[in-house]
């Protein structure tokens, strides 16, 4: 497929204006605006204000059936290393995710599609905010995204450095694990350094329990299952010389598998509860749970990998890779409602800086690419009878 140069000026332009004047979750005013105004340029229906700043641009072409595309708008609090022309101009602001490119290139496909129509049935072009670590997706979810747009399925993708560009990768299952968060307090009993006898010591405790935490994804579970337990952050302590009353413990737990998710969970919550008692400590724990497992819906995968098998090539489509340890909020609108999540990959001839990292920047080469799989998805999903 040959896109229209002047779209693809367009794409980049976007692109480059969105990196340059990046905006934080819930806090895409600018963002809203210029996506709002492009769809609506392009003729599209366009709602805005679900999740504050989400934005739903909508192409009716005769009966058929109703799909979403997804976008994150968001960016990251990062100080940009690079130094490209069109760098950040917020200070400890960027789109070190890629963000900026996935939104230019929906933004894209649907001034396509609407200039083409070469399909029947509906799309919804879905701006999310806030993926990184707010639950966007969820909070349009809650307020009624596939209530006032019902939908049959819906798709959502991710640039993906470590895969050469020109290549795309998807499972049937889980392509990115849950991610939930925790905060455990330990309180003992504070005394002199000199004489730890007369108190109760929370540090030692902190630190039999961070290495205790590691023997959950090694010895509780079957090799087979998947989960990351992460302690990273312990903050107590004032004077060197004082054992400390209170220790608190900051850290994540990712998994593959929602049972695994739950058991992990509960042995974490054992761990803290008995193993500080012999030492005179108490613990408690306080969960916050994140995203749930980014997972496939079978049909849909399957559909993505016919796409791509068409516009790519056989060679260029990687179907049932090793999911990735990372998360996605995209899995509250997967548990909602059937669709699919896929890697397109990042990386040129020289290797793309990894994600959320100060030197990443988007890889332009994936704009053509993006805008065609969309088309090609949108078409070969919503075919004319």
């Amino acid at each position: 497929m040959t896109l229209p140069a002047a779209l693809l000026d367009n794409a980049l332009r976007w692109r480059r204006q969105l990196h340059q004047h990046p905006e934080l979750g819930y806090q895409e005013q600018r963002t809203s605006e210029m996506v709002a105004q492009v769809l609506s340029d392009a003729g599209l229906q366009v709602f805005r204000g679900l999740a504050g700043t989400g934005v739903i641009g909508t192409l009716e072409n005769g009966p058929g059936p109703v799909i979403g595309l997804r976008a994150d708008m968001d960016a990251l609090p990062i100080t940009e290393k690079g130094n490209p022309v069109w760098k950040s101009s917020q200070p400890g602001v960027m789109h070190a995710c890629g963000h900026d490119g996935h939104t230019a290139v929906l933004l894209a496909a649907a001034c396509l599609l609407a200039a083409t129509r070469q399909f029947s049935g509906t799309v919804h072009f879905i701006f999310q905010p806030a993926e990184e670590n707010l639950g966007g997706a969820r909070k349009m979810v809650e307020e009624g995204l596939f209530q006032r747009f019902p939908m049959d399925a819906v798709y959502a993708m991710h640039n993906w450095p470590g895969l050469p560009v020109g290549s795309l990768a998807v499972n049937a299952g889980a392509m990115m694990a849950s991610l939930d968060s925790f905060e455990i307090t330990l309180n003992g009993k504070s005394c002199h350094a000199a004489m730890p006898e007369s108190g109760a010591d929370p540090m030692v405790v902190a630190a039999e329990l961070i290495l205790a935490l590691q023997t959950i994804p090694s010895r509780r579970l079957s090799p087979l299952a998947s989960a990351v337990v992460s302690v990273t952050q312990i903050h107590g302590g004032e004077a060197i010389n004082v054992i400390p009353e209170q220790i608190v413990l900051r850290g994540t737990v990712r998994c593959l598998q929602t049972d695994v998710r739950d058991r992990v969970r509960g042995l974490i919550e054992d761990f803290v509860t008995t193993l500080p008692r012999p030492f005179g400590v108490s613990g408690e724990i306080h969960w916050y749970p994140g995203y749930p497992v980014t997972a496939n819906h079978a049909e849909q995968a399957d559909l993505v990998r016919q796409a791509a098998v068409q516009l790519l090539g056989e060679q260029q489509v990687h179907w049932q890779v090793n999911p990735s340890m990372a998360s996605e909020d995209f899995a509250c609108m997967l548990e909602a409602c059937p669709g699919a999540y896929f890697w397109l990959g990042a990386d040129g001839a020289t290797p793309s800086a990894p994600l959320h990292n100060a030197g990443y920047d988007f890889n332009d080469e994936l704009l053509p690419i993006g805008i065609t799989f969309w088309q090609q998805l949108v078409e070969s999903t919503l075919a004319k009878a």
